[in-house]
């Protein structure tokens, strides 16, 4: 498919997994878009646009939520298996860790002990009102005695795109994730799973592109294929000067079926910048779809609160996401209208 050549992206219509990667390699095709999404677009932005004018209220917003955010003896109570004596070494930060009731379980576990449960530092996150809207894997960033666990999640899951919101190391002195990906000089194993690097390409906003093959050793299940977007330059607790690499990543996700699998979006802790990357592109998907529940940014991040605590962690990182929704849909709707008078 060539870069530049319009499509349709409705709440039915996506890209399947192999042409994912072709939209990769070059620039997105524009979305072309239908008179109802024009619509609902335009109600979307005029009201984002509205808010970002009022930023008081915004601030409000955020400290309702932050009012609400659980407690230590409810987080110890909501997250046992994470909190087992078995699994404490498993995760990167001692007050980050998964609900029993959403966390991510590994069919498969390098851990053989009962008692682990299958466990991984990772939970599944979704807003309930569309089901076409993409389901993510919020997760940490992998550990190296992690690495395959975070493997198995991916193969497991059929997860079509990793995206990672971090460098290795930050400020070149503190670890924020392992290297589970670079495998540009040769194919790499972790247990039984072997992953190659097919292609890598580094684009003008700075995001770092890679087609992963994933495979399992004696698995009946072809190889995956598996999109990998880095954006190194996201400060951790911080926000991107501008939102162009952000918008980037969601341009490329959005030609991604939720058919094919749920996208892993991880940071450090899978909760900040994961957050925030998550409102994002969900909002933007559900208004495309007509789901004008979607402008309730409030309830979005308390739905996201209740499936992985902490998520969207910084007032900045919530200013942020209002931002980067109205740069989206300004975009969307300034390419649909060319589109239309070309």
């Amino acid at each position: 498919m060539s870069a530049g050549k319009p499509i349709t992206v409705s709440s039915s219509s996506h890209i399947s997994s192999p042409n994912a990667f072709d939209l990769a390699v070059e620039s997105p095709p524009k979305v072309s878009l239908s008179s109802d999404q024009v619509q609902h677009c335009s109600r979307a932005l005029k009201f984002f646009k509205d808010k970002l004018q009022n930023p008081d209220i915004i601030s409000r917003e955020f400290r309702s939520l932050q009012d609400k955010r659980i407690g230590l003896i409810d987080m110890q109570r909501m997250c046992s298996v994470a909190l087992d004596h078995v699994n404490l070494s498993k995760n990167r930060y001692r007050d980050v860790l998964p609900f029993d009731s959403t966390r991510v379980v590994l069919k498969s576990c390098k851990d053989y002990r009962p008692s682990a449960r299958g466990y991984i530092n990772a939970s599944f996150v979704q807003t309930p009102s569309n089901a076409n809207a993409a389901q993510f894997i919020a997760t940490q960033g992998p550990l190296p005695h992690t690495f395959e666990d975070f493997w198995e999640m991916v193969i497991e899951n059929r997860c079509p795109v990793i995206v990672m919101l971090t460098r290795l190391v930050d400020n070149y002195k503190t670890v924020k994730c392992g290297d589970y990906f670079q495998a540009e000089d040769g194919p790499r194993e972790f247990g039984n799973i072997c992953i190659v690097t097919k292609w890598m390409k580094t684009t003008a906003s700075s995001l770092v592109l890679r087609h992963l093959e994933v495979t399992k050793a004696e698995s009946e299940e072809p190889s995956l294929s598996v999109l990998h977007i880095q954006y190194p330059e996201w400060p951790d607790h911080g926000v991107p000067q501008n939102t162009s690499a952000v918008r980037e990543i969601l341009e490329r996700t959005l030609h991604v079926s939720p058919s094919l699998g749920p996208i892993v979006v991880h940071c450090s802790a899978g909760i900040g910048r994961t957050g925030t990357y998550c409102t994002v592109h969900d909002t933007v998907q559900r208004v495309l779809a007509g789901d004008m529940s979607a402008l309730d940014l409030v309830n979005t991040v308390s739905v996201f609160r209740s499936q992985r605590v902490g998520m969207v962690q910084t007032k900045d990182q919530y200013f942020f996401c209002y931002a980067a929704i109205v740069d989206q849909l300004e975009e969307l709707i300034c390419d649909s209208n060319a589109g239309g008078s070309s």
